[in-house]
């Protein structure tokens, strides 16, 4: 299992993603801060830089100016005040609302920096909503008011307040801040007191246009907050300056919020990491593992199932590949499988020639030695003089064994030609019963001899008609009808049956009575000079070769023959094609 592809991709995958989440979890922890801080400081140079270009732009008065400031601490969540040439503040309140009276005045409610907090505001306030205000006027015509509570309900007014009643037309409230921004708004003033005893280190980067940045910390509460004093001198506002802050506090929790949550979160990302590597490396090794299936089949050359990866990427393109290797290694083993076989047929039959040869040779050498030496003997008692009143008798041995000789030599000649497939057959169509009777009639002293009867048995009286060479076929029945008489029992019949067994076809079938052949001579009684009676070679008078001559000339004529052993002894058959043409004479 650890040696498999899929443990080890789940293993890679697992390590590598972990190690990665960790250093991502490590870099977050060490870096994420400083990113966060060095971001928004920057963010905070570009805005207040585009505020300088709008406040260029606008040349308006205090109230857009104010409206201004209200936009950049909300966007920002920032506090921002505007310095004279003395870096003393200007006080714009950038946080109004506009309340239409029931007499129909406008009034301006200015929000203090001191004195409110965030939630002295009613919250979701929205133009076109009700306001109870009690505070005080701020001018003469009582158009502006600073104010001190706002009330829910119509209660009567603390005494020395003014209550103001109206419907909101217009607003500028803190929005998108962090807690308490009127506190923070506040601490400006403290910030600005602590630049202020050093500015002269600052000055000339302020007069080069390059922002003023510093660190202050909150007394009170320990927050931090960055400072960023900017110089407005290249917009057109000559000795001005824009004075911002922002709290680092925010970052602060992020980043222990972070890691309480990476706590809690870890231990559900390693499961998580480790299900997901787990059914990736399946996915992705599934398609290998079943190309090693198939490779293995391959190298025990089973080509049956070759499982076909269809996907458009490298391991489709190899299974593919793999399949064609697979039907060509097919193809080839079979081709080399037949060629072996026609080999080792062929390795076979050369074994088989050379045996025949040997035997041959052997048989040869028998079958002449013998008649050689009677020859032999009879001549040189000829020659000594010796009986001469045998004289007669000597003369007609040697001529007898010199006939034998003679039929021997010529049959292996025929022999040698059918081997050598050097005859040519000449088919035309005859009747077959007239040269069986002719074959049988040249055989009657054969059959007086053994007092042998022949029967012919021709089947339904019809003369059977053949297309074949007549000629080899006058050989096969001489042959066959020899072998018969030869191996027949005295006093016994030799039957010639012609039967149509079958459309087209005439069966002849030469049966003698006398000694079955066993199975394992059945074989090899066609072979040249196999006799089944060894014994008895010299007395029936064969030389040996007449069932391979049979044999080669039915092959020649693609006829069904053979042997079989009956009830009465041995019968052999062969076919032949039977004939409608007109019938040439027996030559």
């Amino acid at each position: 299992m650890r040696r498999s592809v899929v443990f080890k991709l789940f293993m890679v995958t697992s390590v590598m993603i972990l190690i990665v989440f960790s250093l991502v979890m490590v870099a977050e922890g060490l870096f994420f801060e400083r990113f966060y801080r060095t971001s928004k400081i920057h963010a905070l140079e570009r805005n207040m830089k585009q505020f300088a270009l709008q406040l260029k732009e606008l040349e308006a008065g205090e109230r857009q100016t104010a409206r201004l400031l209200g936009h950049f601490m909300n966007e920002n969540d920032a506090s921002i005040a505007m310095l004279n040439e003395r870096f003393a503040r200007l006080h714009i309140n950038p946080y109004v609302l506009e309340l239409q009276a029931e007499d129909g005045k406008n009034i301006t409610i200015l929000l203090p920096m001191e004195g409110m907090a965030l939630e002295d505001i009613p919250q979701g306030i929205k133009t076109g909503d009700t306001l109870v205000v009690d505070g005080i006027f701020m001018d003469e015509i009582d158009t502006v008011m600073q104010p001190v509570v706002f009330q829910p309900t119509d209660s009567e007014a603390d005494e020395g307040l003014v209550r103001i009643r109206g419907k909101v037309t217009d607003m500028m409230l803190p929005e998108k801040r962090s807690y308490n921004p009127l506190y923070q708004d506040a601490l400006i003033d403290d910030a600005l007191l602590e630049w202020t005893q050093q500015p002269e280190q600052d000055l000339k980067l302020l007069q080069k246009g390059s922002p003023v940045r510093m660190s202050w910390t909150d007394k009170w509460s320990g927050v931090d907050y960055v400072v960023l004093v900017r110089s407005l001198a290249e917009e057109g506002q000559e000795d001005r300056y824009l004075f911002v802050m922002t709290s680092m506090q925010p970052v602060g929790e992020a980043v222990g919020t972070l890691k309480q949550y990476v706590i809690y979160i870890a231990p559900m990302i390693v499961v998580l990491v480790m299900v997901l590597s787990l059914i990736y490396s399946r996915m992705v090794s599934r398609p290998l593992v079943q190309l090693n299936r198939s490779a293995a089949r391959l190298a025990k050359l089973d080509f049956s199932a070759q499982a076909e990866i269809r996907s458009k990427d490298e391991f489709g393109e190899l299974s593919r590949s793999m399949i064609t290797l697979s039907q060509n290694l097919d193809a080839a083993l079979k081709e080399l499988t037949r060629a072996n076989a026609r080999l080792q047929e062929d390795v076979e039959e050369k074994l088989r020639s050379e045996q025949l040869r040997k035997e041959l040779i052997a048989n040869i050498s028998h079958e002449l030695k013998t008649p050689l030496g009677i020859v032999k003997g009879f001549a040189e008692g000829l020659q000594d003089g010796v009986a001469d009143d045998k004289r007669e008798r000597y003369l007609a041995f040697i001529v007898n064994e010199t006939d034998r000789m003679n039929a021997l030599i010529m049959d292996m000649l025929e022999l040698s030609k059918f081997e050598v497939k050097a005859i040519r057959l000449q088919p035309r169509s005859f009747s077959l019963t007239d040269l069986i009777q002719q074959a049988a009639d040249s055989f009657t002293r054969q059959l007086e001899d053994k007092r042998l009867q022949l029967s012919i048995h021709q089947g339904q009286d019809e003369e059977a008609i053949v297309q074949a060479d007549s000629r080899r076929i006058e050989q096969v029945i001489l042959n066959l009808l020899s072998n018969a008489i030869r191996h027949a029992e005295e006093n016994s019949v030799v039957t010639i049956r012609l039967l149509r067994m079958s459309p087209g076809k005439v069966t002849t079938i030469i049966e003698n009575a006398g000694k079955p052949i066993s199975k394992a001579e059945m074989g090899r009684i066609w072979d040249q000079f196999y006799r089944a009676e060894r014994s008895r070679d010299r007395k029936s008078g064969g030389t040996g070769l007449g069932l391979a001559i049979v044999k080669h000339i039915l092959v020649l004529h693609e006829s069904d023959y053979g042997v079989m052993n009956t009830e009465r002894g041995v019968a052999f058959y062969f076919t032949l094609n039977e004939s409608g043409g007109d019938i040439h004479a027996h030559e």
